[in-house]
């Protein structure tokens, strides 16, 4: 905890999209190069892959053992892939940084981000993780009912709402936490704070979120969901 007062979380990115970065050389809007590998230097991107994955599962190992409760594994880029292709070049590296932590680290919780998630969601529960984080393209209602009860979701409300007035803001969070239902959710948004967002928009998301009664939420009662927290 720091000063007892918050949970400290790390965060890496996942070996598909580092690679992104290597092969390509910076940002890209069409991921040729590395995705016309699959198949022109397969042995060749599987090597690049794997040494990411061990190189990634040690930085975690050192956040970990640097305080951290909690990691995300960013596969920012994963969703440029179709399921199957993703399915083959990047969940295989996945798991194996997820089987390895939870080797030697298994009081660590794990959260799985993919960028563009909305056709990955089944594909995705098996990586072994705890928790996976929905984009603000999956409605919250349709994402918890397809991964089912028995993993936690997080997110996923829209950045772009943050510019909005604030009276809207709070109607949204209200929406993705009553979406989410009672249990299992971690209420963020669905990608990071966007430039230039007003830092009054982010001090009312986390007012709202401290304020958030979920017997009131849960009952329905419009009134009983507006009180805040004694």
């Amino acid at each position: 905890m720091i000063d007892g007062k918050a949970a400290l979380l790390g965060f890496v990115g996942a070996p598909w999209t580092i690679a992104t970065y290597v092969v390509e050389g910076g940002m890209t809007n069409t991921y040729t190069n590395i995705k016309s590998m699959c198949h022109t230097a397969p042995s060749v991107l599987r090597g690049l892959l794997s040494h990411l994955a061990q190189a990634i599962s040690d930085y975690i190992i050192y956040q970990v053992n640097s305080g951290a409760q909690c990691i995300q594994i960013f596969d920012s880029w994963g969703g440029q892939l179709p399921p199957h292709v993703w399915e083959q070049w990047s969940k295989p590296y996945i798991k194996q940084i997820v089987s390895r932590i939870k080797k030697e680290c298994p009081h660590v919780p794990l959260v799985l981000y993919i960028n563009g998630n909305g056709g990955l969601l089944e594909r995705m529960k098996d990586t072994g993780v705890d928790v996976i984080g929905l984009d603000w393209t999956v409605d919250m209602a349709d994402g918890r009912r397809r991964l089912g009860n028995g993993i936690s979701v997080q997110g996923n409300v829209d950045p772009a709402f943050l510019f909005s007035p604030l009276p809207v803001l709070t109607d949204e969070i209200h929406r993705v936490v009553k979406s989410a239902g009672p249990k299992g959710h971690i209420l963020n948004l669905g990608h990071g704070v966007l430039q230039k967002t007003p830092e009054e928009a982010v001090a009312h998301f986390f007012d709202v979120t401290r304020s958030l009664r979920y017997d009131a939420l849960f009952q329905g009662s419009v009134a009983e969901e507006l009180q805040p927290v004694a």
